[in-house]
């Protein structure tokens, strides 16, 4: 399986949500939980965005 990772910058744009947001969205347990990628970097598995987005589109 090959995997692609999103930087902040991507997952902003993709859900239209701040850093700010983002991050306490995870602190809640409501938007999908980063990982270490490298030095100071982190990322977000593209398939978890996703999931998030279509689990959103399905709830309304």
């Amino acid at each position: 399986m090959q995997y692609k990772f999103l930087r902040l910058s991507d997952v902003k744009a993709r859900t239209g949500k701040s850093k700010t947001t983002i991050y306490n969205d995870i602190k809640k347990g409501t938007f999908p939980k980063q990982f270490p990628n490298g030095e100071g970097s982190v990322a977000w598995l593209e398939s978890e965005i996703v999931k998030w987005q279509e689990e959103r589109i399905n709830s309304r």
